[in-house]
């Protein structure tokens, strides 16, 4: 092995006094704007960061596209501040003693489940790197362009490998996020071991998984815990929309006497499908009604139907959309399509009824979403009492000095009126 770096050695990112305060405030991103010099820094380079007087920073992983220019690994301290000459961790050294320490940190607090989120990128001071596992596969997302290159790959898979013994890693790619780091165009695929799909199961139920279909790495891990938090209130007559492969709806219908599943996309129900009947033991003799249909549309005809004193009515509604807010500037359109679902979903709401609502979009603040949900709760002319205010599932972490690793909210709470 070549004998490591020291920092003296790096090339150097000079950034500007306001992004030597946001790293100074305990945020791990600095944004192109923020740079004054990368003068021959190379793509995904390992690079010393200084502020705008030459004072070392810290080391961090460079992009020559993204808008994060910076995406930080390793601090400055006191103790290191004198040690321009001190030699730097190797970064594939460094990476894989980070997989296995978040690794490590899942085992204590994951339970109950054979699917769940390995490495969370920024969370688990690995940027750019998104690693979930389904039972015996590993699918992983690779954001980054330091992440991109051959030797951390090699040891991103070695260190995988050495640790969970998966049967298969899938790569799961985002040709949008590929472009945006100007890298090469590459396909999702087989990374090793020739097993795409699978089942797991997830809070005693069962679930189909394919590696290389659906959105993202595969389910959405990060409502796990929401799942369970549901089914724990959930009662009689109850409407999942959004409801993808079923993971709300396959929770609650234990719980019920009768769950409609609502979903845009046929082949999500048909995999929500065969999810039911993975769990027919559980069931019993009940089925879950799914529905292909907009989910707007949908709130609309049954909230008002040609008789209006005879809206459809439930006990249980769930709303888990997906993020309607992709950037700042799409804020007040976010939170007007919000309060259009939910004030619908009240008026259909029987007293005492439960309302599970979600927001995966982190531009959508805590705040912002509460106060939305208390105006349309006074527009729909009913009363909440919140029962859970709650975030995504705990192998998602949350880096305090790190707001955008916080962007699920779920809100559970009874209605009156």
């Amino acid at each position: 092995m070549p004998p490591s770096p020291r920092q003296s050695e790096l090339p150097t990112v000079k950034i500007s006094p306001r992004g030597t305060t946001r790293l100074k405030t305990g945020h791990v991103w600095v944004y192109r704007s923020d740079i004054v010099s990368a003068d021959g820094v190379l793509p995904g380079s390992l690079v010393r960061v200084s502020d705008h007087r030459g004072k070392s920073l810290g080391t961090a992983l460079y992009s020559s596209s993204s808008q994060i220019a910076i995406r930080m690994i390793m601090r400055e301290t006191a103790s290191r501040d004198r040690a321009a000459s001190e030699p730097v961790v190797a970064f594939p050294a460094l990476l894989r003693q980070r997989i296995a320490d978040a690794i490590a940190y899942r085992e204590v607090l994951v339970h109950d489940t054979e699917a769940y989120r390995v490495v969370f990128s920024e969370a688990d001071f690995l940027p750019g790197l998104i690693v979930d596992r389904y039972s015996d596969i590993l699918s992983l997302q690779i954001l980054t362009q330091a992440m991109d290159a051959e030797p951390i790959r090699e040891a991103i898979l070695a260190e995988l490998t050495t640790r969970l013994h998966p049967a298969s890693i899938i790569e799961r790619v985002d040709p949008r996020v590929r472009e945006l780091e100007t890298l090469p165009p590459r396909a999702s695929g087989l990374l090793q071991g020739d097993k795409t799909s699978t089942r797991f199961t997830m809070n005693s139920i069962q679930f189909h998984f394919d590696a290389l279909e659906g959105q993202k790495t595969g389910a959405f891990l990060d409502q796990r815990e929401n799942y369970a938090a549901a089914a724990h209130y959930a009662h009689g007559d109850a409407l999942d929309l959004f409801c993808y492969q079923g993971g709300f709806a396959l929770h609650l219908a234990p719980h019920c006497e009768h769950v409609t599943g609502v979903d845009s996309s046929r082949p999500a129900l048909e995999v929500a499908d065969q999810n039911a009947a993975l769990n027919h033991s559980l069931l019993g003799s009940k089925e879950i009604e799914w529905i292909e249909a907009n989910a707007f549309d949908l709130l609309k005809d049954y909230s008002s139907p040609a008789r209006p004193n005879e809206p459809r009515r439930y006990d249980t509604i769930v709303l888990d959309p997906p993020a309607f807010a992709k950037s700042k500037r799409d804020l007040d359109a976010a939170l007007r399509g919000y309060k259009e679902l939910n004030l619908r979903a009240l008026k259909m709401l029987r007293p005492g009824g439960i309302l599970v609502t979600c927001s995966c979009s982190y531009h959508v603040s805590q705040p912002d979403f509460l106060e939305m949900l208390a105006s349309a709760a006074l527009d729909a002319h009913r009363t909440l009492r919140l029962i859970e205010v709650r975030g995504q599932a705990k192998d998602h972490p949350v880096l305090l000095n790190v707001p955008e690793t916080a962007y699920l909210k779920c809100v559970i709470a009874s209605v009156s009126n």
